[in-house]
């Protein structure tokens, strides 16, 4: 085993003592269920870990990452993770988390080939080509690519809004809440996008369904 790897297992070990001496309670409590209040749907960026961020202990966040936190309609990961959040774990809220710097995001900025990486970054070009108008009209290309991240954490909170399985739950009342927010590396702030949503009746109507009818 390499030492990198080892480093791994002992600093796991420290963990384990510091948490048993604060709460000798706490691994025994934890084992026996989880109860998220929130799902976070975040960039894989090693930057960018939601538990440290947020100052939460583990099982306050079931998370989902992908490079530039995308939400695509095909991803059966992405699905599974989400349907389970809200039908079994019944989380209140959905977080679309991005980060200022995110390497996707600049990458699908560029006409640069990436090989394989380029069939993901289709789906974050797809949102540079929607706001092409606003983003073209940046000049400073630092500024232009901070507002791209923006644009494409609103993008797939909008993206998540139209998954039906939400839909469903919005049916029956106000859960879950989807939100955007941005994360800065500069200054390990976050910051809310204010696109909060927990209904289907801005999207336009060719992406709302109706109550399912349930068989009696």
């Amino acid at each position: 085993m390499s030492k990198e790897a080892k480093d791994l297992l002992t600093g796991n070990q420290k963990w384990v003592e510091k948490i048993n001496k604060q709460t000798p309670s706490f691994f025994k409590k934890l084992s026996q269920n989880q109860n998220p209040e929130f799902l976070w749907i975040g960039c894989s960026d090693s930057r960018v870990p939601s538990s440290a961020i947020t100052n939460t202990v583990p099982g306050s966040i079931f998370v989902q990452r992908n490079i530039a936190n995308m939400v695509i309609h095909t991803d059966a990961n992405l699905l599974s993770v989400v349907n389970y959040a809200v039908k079994v774990l019944e989380v209140k809220h959905i977080i679309v988390c991005g980060h200022y710097g995110c390497g996707g995001v600049k990458a699908a900025m560029s006409n640069q080939n990436f090989g394989f990486l380029d069939n993901w970054l289709m789906h974050i070009k797809d949102v540079y080509r929607l706001h092409e108008e606003e983003l073209d009209s940046i000049e400073d290309e630092e500024k232009r690519f901070d507002r791209y991240v923006e644009l494409n954490i609103m993008e797939q909170v909008h993206n998540l809004s139209k998954v039906s399985f939400i839909q469903e739950e919005w049916h029956k009342g106000e859960f879950p809440y989807i939100h955007g927010w941005v994360y800065s590396l500069d200054n390990g702030k976050i910051k809310d996008l204010n696109v909060t949503v927990n209904s289907s009746k801005k999207l336009d109507d060719i992406y709302q369904y109706r109550p399912l009818k349930r068989q009696k």
